[in-house]
């Protein structure tokens, strides 16, 4: 399975991410190990997730994601403003 998933980072950023195991990714993400962009900013906390059958599915919805604003992130996490 392919998941795509938000962070809400320590200071409230979102971050968006693809992986195949995300229960594991978190936790590199918390270790300080994952992306450059949240190593700054921990602990993180998973806000939303999606899950795919393909690959190249999820790395699409992953780039749709990444396009949209802020406001459209926290709506579409269901997080207040």
């Amino acid at each position: 399975m392919n998941y795509v998933y938000l962070l809400r980072c320590s200071d409230n950023t979102l971050y968006c991410g693809w992986t195949t195991d995300l229960s594991k990714r978190i936790l590199v993400h918390n270790s300080g190990h994952g992306a450059k962009y949240t190593r700054s900013r921990l602990p993180v906390e998973l806000v939303y997730f999606e899950e795919y059958e393909e690959r190249s599915k999820a790395l699409s919805r992953e780039w749709q994601i990444k396009k949209l604003s802020r406001r459209e992130k926290m709506e579409l996490a269901g997080l207040s403003f």
